[in-house]
């Protein structure tokens, strides 16, 4: 007999250590990941496991490619296990099966031919209630020695199922596109990203750089201009210039990194003279849709301010609760990092915390609830806050996580999208109007989701240059 289930290895039964009657058994519980991998799998997206529904007020149901993979498996690891090559089969599909069911696979010799070294396995799947689902036999050629070796570990394998872009990318579409003003999109990611955004309703496109460089890049990406105005400029620096410009005469109301390096854009951003200066301080926000956290996360400052002092964490945060407050957080809580939870006067990061604490108490920022210092595993899990004692409104629910400085911002945002799979979209934020940030690294989803948070925040300051009174 092969090696059984628990066992680390799988072993071959061989053709003359078959016995007619010899049978192997296993039961699963099917669950939506399984039917998602399936889909994954085959390529399908609406992918039902093989497209067969039950009656149209019943729950989705899949039919036949969940129960014939219990039998392979059955097959390729047990009876006869490796080696084993199928030549035909024949099943009848006579039930459906459904997310939750438990599915009992069977597989018995049946006969053997001795000749091609074939033999004819029964095959038999029954739900919890005993109801038969599948049945019908497979026919395999079979080793005449025995094949041993290690049972592979399989990886594991986590579906992110976390919709928040979804959910800001529609609530964005919603409104009125906004005028963008796009800095340089001469590749064929610049001008796919703004192509999607403008398909998407969220964006009307004013694309300023060099003509000619602007229609190759459209050619190559296919994308056809004849809607989309075009700004001339004789090269970057120009661009960024004209862009500005273009804010500060009412054409546009967001602009939109292109093809550039981020600080040729910024710099005419800040110029004192003609640029977008307001009395806060630029910063940048990643806002991310990680799969294990329970809510969208914004992330602070990982782009712009190298070694932020107490005034500029002041700036950084209370423009990161303008931009959770606009995209539906009513009062973010905000967790101020450092390496450890409690003040010391050697980690000045520490001091920070503790003084913008303060400072909220004192309603010198506003809109949202702060807590600091955090180590990061007190600010995003309540199991760590509660062993370590840490009481507060923020410590395990934080929706702002303010990084001591850039170094650790940009790495931390990094991690979270290369190690744990998190979407990342970004925008600057502190100019008199909203600045997109996209990267060639960036997936679609997340180019279009920066437009999105973008968007949202062109109009927050556009309504509220429409009331009366102080910004």
């Amino acid at each position: 007999m092969n090696a059984g289930p628990g066992s680390p290895y799988l072993e071959t039964v061989p053709y003359a250590e078959l016995r007619i009657g010899q049978t192997v058994s296993d039961t699963r519980t099917i669950g939506q990941d399984n039917i998602d991998l399936l889909s994954i799998a085959s390529g399908d997206a609406e992918c039902d496991a093989c497209g067969t529904v039950a009656a149209p007020a019943g729950p989705r149901s899949i039919h036949g490619v969940w129960g014939t993979t219990l039998i392979s498996a059955l097959i390729d690891e047990r009876l006869p296990g490796p080696g084993g090559v199928y030549r035909r089969q024949n099943l009848t599909f006579t039930g459906l099966i459904a997310i939750g069911d438990s599915i009992t696979s069977t597989v018995r010799v049946a006969s053997k031919s001795p000749a091609e070294r074939m033999v004819r396995l029964d095959c038999r799947c029954v739900n919890q209630s005993g109801e038969e689902v599948i049945s019908g036999w497979i026919e395999v050629e079979v080793p005449e020695t025995k094949l041993r070796h290690l049972r592979r570990a399989l990886p594991e394998v986590r579906i992110n199922r976390h919709n928040g872009f979804q959910a800001l990318i529609a609530k964005a579409s919603q409104g009125p596109p906004v005028a963008t003003a796009v800095v340089h999109p001469c590749d064929d990611t610049a001008i796919g990203a703004v192509d999607q955004a403008a398909q998407a309703g969220l964006i009307i496109p004013v694309l300023v750089g060099p003509e000619a460089k602007i229609r190759a890049a459209a050619a190559i990406r296919g994308v056809d201009l004849k809607n989309y105005r075009i700004v001339p400029a004789p090269h970057s620096h120009a661009a960024a210039a004209q862009a500005v410009a273009l804010v500060r005469s009412g054409e546009a109301a967001m602009l939109m990194k292109g093809s550039l390096h981020t600080d040729e854009l910024l710099h005419e951003v800040v110029n004192r003279a003609t640029g977008l200066r307001t009395e806060r301080r630029l910063s940048h926000v990643f806002l991310m849709d990680v799969p294990a956290y329970p809510r969208l996360l914004l992330l602070t400052d990982g782009a712009v301010n190298v070694a932020p002092d107490l005034a500029q964490k002041r700036d950084i945060v209370q423009n990161a609760i303008g931009l959770a407050r606009v995209i539906g957080c009513a009062e973010p809580r905000v967790a101020i990092l450092s390496a450890v939870e409690t003040v010391n006067p050697v980690l000045q990061s520490t001091l920070d915390a503790a003084a913008l604490c303060k400072m909220a108490d004192r309603g010198q920022i506003v809109g949202g609830v702060l807590d600091g210092p955090l180590a990061l595993d007190n600010a995003i899990s309540s199991a760590a806050a509660e062993e370590k004692g840490i009481r507060s409104a923020v410590a395990g629910r934080a929706d702002i996580l303010l990084a001591p400085d850039l170094e650790a911002g940009n790495m931390l945002a990094k991690q979270l999208s290369f190690l744990s799979g998190a979407d990342a979209a970004g925008i600057v934020l502190g100019a008199k109007v909203p600045i997109v940030l996209n990267s060639r690294a960036d997936t679609e989803r997340s180019r279009i989701a920066s437009c999105a948070i973008g968007v949202l925040m062109a109009r927050s300051l556009i309504e509220a240059r429409s009331q009366p009174g102080p910004l």
